[in-house]
């Protein structure tokens, strides 16, 4: 089949059906109100982080402009997923159109979730520096090459997954149209193709297995070495603090990629929808919303900053920027 043909085909698919959560109404309704809470939330507190960022002239520093590109990165992260799920929770219809579908996918599902290890692996860059190379961190970190990193995560999230975006494009779909999922998934979508489609499965699974295991296996490595001086401090508070600290990155990572891989490292795998549906729900909701709580509340300069912003309504004073954040 020719690529204009598929186009044709897919042509005539104009919406698709959001099965979402088919239950009695008094439980969608106890979902929506609990899935509205979590996101409400989740948006609050990485706005919080935003904000209390741009306040205060103490937080100017490249570890904490990545945190707040973080934050708002979580935001459109849960948003162009959770926003449309609570919406088809209460509708009648549960729609979504072919356009609108496609860009689900490819906003959230690729690359939100490229960028997401892109600028992780960038935060335990400069968590690494700050541990191990502490006098070397002002000339290498630099605000250079923070903004660099910045834009590379951000563009590179969006470019990572262009071609098996175009590819999902041109994949025939002539009906049904009920995707037994609340969200334009891969899998989901692929099984509703008019004909098989190899190379584009293949192609997915390549380019999201390339991404999700070099990500995550730099940040192994960065933990690896931010733990062995670590753990070479004397026994007291600073050690247990900074293992804390270290422990809490790790499992907010682990839990990320162990439930990404699971659902992209083979996208053609045929696994329960009842299990897409909660590993999705999990990866698309926890990690935005513990993100506030894990890279804030165990950090001094942000709890200060959150505290006197939220608080008090006025922005923290400016202060003098100090060599030595603190994590």
């Amino acid at each position: 089949m020719s690529i204009s043909e598929a186009n044709n085909i897919s042509g005539s698919v104009t919406e698709f059906i959001l099965l979402g959560f088919p239950c009695h109404r008094e439980i969608q309704i106890l979902l929506f109100v609990i899935f509205s809470l979590i996101y409400i939330l989740t948006l609050m507190g990485n706005t919080s982080i935003i904000c209390a960022m741009c306040s205060s002239q103490k937080l100017h520093t490249p570890m904490y402009i990545l945190l707040a590109n973080f934050s708002f990165l979580e935001i459109c992260y849960v948003s162009s997923d959770v926003a449309k799920m609570l919406a088809n929770i209460i509708s009648q219809t549960k729609s979504i159109s072919y356009a609108g579908c496609l860009l689900q996918f490819y906003f959230f599902f690729f690359s939100m979730c490229a960028a997401e290890g892109y600028f992780l692996s960038s935060m335990s860059f400069d968590w690494f520096l700050v541990i191990c190379l502490p006098l070397h961190y002002p000339t290498i970190m630099t605000y250079h090459l923070c903004a660099r990193l910045v834009v590379s995560c951000w563009v590179g999230g969006f470019l990572s997954i262009l071609i098996p975006a175009i590819l999902i494009s041109w994949v025939p779909f002539c009906g049904p149209n009920i995707v037994d999922h609340f969200s334009c998934d891969l899998g989901p979508l692929l099984a509703l193709s008019y004909a098989p489609v190899p190379k584009t499965t293949l192609t997915c699974a390549t380019v999201s297995s390339l991404i999700i295991f070099i990500t995550f296996l730099y940040i192994l490595g960065s933990c690896t070495l931010v733990l062995h001086p670590v753990l070479r401090l004397p026994a007291g508070s600073g050690r247990n603090k900074a293992f804390s600290k270290c422990a809490s990155h790790f499992l907010v990572v682990s839990l990320f990629y162990v439930s990404v891989m699971v659902m992209y490292v083979s996208p053609g795998s045929r696994s329960h929808p009842g299990t897409q549906k909660f590993v999705t729900l999990f990866y698309c909701m926890t990690t935005p919303f513990f993100n506030p709580l894990i890279y804030s509340l165990q950090n001094k300069n942000m709890k200060d900053a959150l505290k006197k912003v939220l608080l008090t309504g006025r922005s923290p004073p400016s202060k003098e920027i100090s060599k030595n954040t603190e994590k």
